[in-house]
């Protein structure tokens, strides 16, 4: 099993059209999208999102570069975020992603933990700004175990492997009637955790230009 790769710190909309060999049209959606993908730190968000933008040829948002200093310094204390300080930072991460798609894309991809049902209904909210527009969210899970192991083998990252028990003793995994919601095993190996999702995102789109 190889971990999933290290969260890099900058994330860019795509500058340049992909190969045709390489991306995958959302022309033939009757909606634009927004994907989030979500779980626990350690999980695989940036390397999931950052491999959907790419192939969709969609801007990519990384949620954790909107956080406020005061979040970063809680969390680099080891001192868990509350509800309080997750508002403002949910409600510009579903401005910002409503910006990306008014610029015509037909799509973003959105990383954000969103442990809580609540914090997914912000995003959810979303479509009432636009009409045209869907969200799905992308959980990726493994165990506890797993995602402290790679949280300790990251470097020069903010987040400490302490913060991910934390994270797990609020986190309310999506319920069966969040229709919204595709799960997706990350304890697989990060090729396989990335095609995964592809497929199951290529085939809500697919569905949605029928």
């Amino acid at each position: 099993m190889h971990a999933l790769a290290s969260k890099p710190k900058a994330l860019v909309p795509p500058t340049a059209p992909m190969s045709s060999s390489k991306t995958h049209t959302t022309e033939s959606a009757k909606h634009h999208h927004i994907w989030l993908v979500t779980g626990p730190a350690g999980c695989g968000k940036s390397t999931v999102a950052q491999h959907l933008a790419k192939s969709l040829d969609v801007p990519y948002i990384e949620g954790d570069e909107f956080h406020p200093k005061s979040n970063i310094e809680k969390m680099s204390s080891n001192i868990p975020l509350t509800d309080a300080d997750r508002w403002d930072w949910l409600t510009i991460l579903r401005e910002e992603s409503l910006k990306q798609l008014s610029s015509g894309s037909s799509g973003v991809v959105l990383t954000c933990s969103a442990l809580k049902r609540k914090y997914r209904d912000v995003i959810r909210v979303a479509p009432y700004y636009d009409s045209s527009l869907l969200v799905h969210f992308i959980y990726l899970h493994a165990p506890e175990e797993v995602l402290i192991e790679r949280v300790r083998s990251r470097h020069n990252h903010y987040m400490g492997s302490t913060m991910v028990h934390s994270q797990f003793d609020i986190l309310e995994p999506p319920a069966a009637d969040e229709s919204d919601v595709i799960t997706i095993d990350s304890t697989k190996s990060q090729d396989e955790v990335k095609t995964d999702a592809l497929a199951k995102v290529l085939d809500v789109i697919h569905d949605d230009g029928q």
